[in-house]
């Protein structure tokens, strides 16, 4: 791990909305709930513990959402680190309901994104929250209402900044006629680049694209794969030079590794102090 008062602002920073600057490098809170993403953790105080070791090892960028629990995470974040540190910046989310664990169902409905916001607003203890994602699109509610809706919640200052999640080119080019949005929330990672579209579009305009299951590698990191070579040079481990790469593909990237482990929280964070090789950087992009 390393030794610096900040680890994770090795990761350099981002300008989220061309307002809030974050480190890099942050952490996706969905892991400190239950097992299917249900009810509460296994172990709440370690939950706790990982909370408040990442705020010390300098990650200012958490994303949750009300569906992870649900509400659990969302909680969890409140009671172990409120009164919030000024520079850290909350991401939540609203968009699907949960009928049991492991089951998630799209629900778009103006309504229904208020009152989600609205209960963010009281889980999470704050009076506006800093970036608010649509969690999906719902195929059954124009994404002009659900947006709408968002926007006139923002201009409530209950929000203050509009992101989407898991979107195509052209759904965001459609969302972005509808509101003022400053981030995309896709599946990336160096063995799945089903979304380099979405995000050659987010670097070319700024947005902040936050890949989630940043850490898988996939065949890359068996022992005879390339991930597993460069790791061994480094010193590092598959997942830390996975999170590597992923900071050094684009400067628009904020990864969001989760885990419910504080050794697992320490060694991500590590990550963001290694540096790799170009050549080693180019063996790593051609290698899928």
């Amino acid at each position: 791990m390393s030794t610096t008062p900040s680890p994770a602002a090795s990761s350099g920073t981002f300008l989220l909305g061309g307002d809030l600057p974050v480190h890099r490098l942050g952490f996706g809170a969905m892991r400190i709930t239950g097992p299917g993403v249900w009810g509460e953790p296994q172990d709440p105080d370690e939950a706790v513990r990982v909370l408040r070791r990442l705020v010390e090892l300098g990650v200012t960028f958490i994303d949750t959402a009300d569906s992870y629990g649900p509400s659990v995470s969302e909680r969890l974040i409140k009671q172990a680190l409120h009164p919030y540190p000024v520079d850290l910046v909350i991401a939540t989310k609203g968009g699907f309901t949960r009928p049991g664990p492991g089951l998630w169902q799209p629900n778009g409905r103006p309504e229904y994104l208020r009152q989600q916001a609205e209960l963010s607003l009281r889980n999470l203890g704050v009076e506006r929250i800093d970036l608010y994602q649509l969690h999906r699109i719902d195929p059954t509610v124009p994404v002009e209402e659900s947006l709408g809706e968002l926007t006139r919640l923002q201009q409530e200052g209950k929000i203050r900044h509009i992101g989407l999640s898991q979107v195509s080119v052209a759904e965001l080019e459609q969302a972005r006629e509808a509101a003022e949005i400053v981030s995309v929330q896709n599946l990336y990672n160096l063995a799945d680049r089903t979304s380099e579209d979405v995000l050659d579009y987010c670097e070319a305009e700024n947005l902040a694209f936050i890949p989630w299951f940043p850490i898988a590698t996939g065949t890359l990191a068996e022992p005879s794969g390339p991930l597993a070579t460069i790791s061994k040079s480094h010193g590092a481990t598959p997942s830390q030079l996975a999170l590597a790469w992923l900071l050094r593909r684009s400067p628009v990237i904020l990864p969001i590794p989760g885990t419910s482990s504080v050794a697992h929280i320490e060694e991500n964070v590590a990550a963001a102090s290694v540096r790799l090789l170009d050549e080693e950087f180019e063996a790593l992009t051609s290698a899928v």
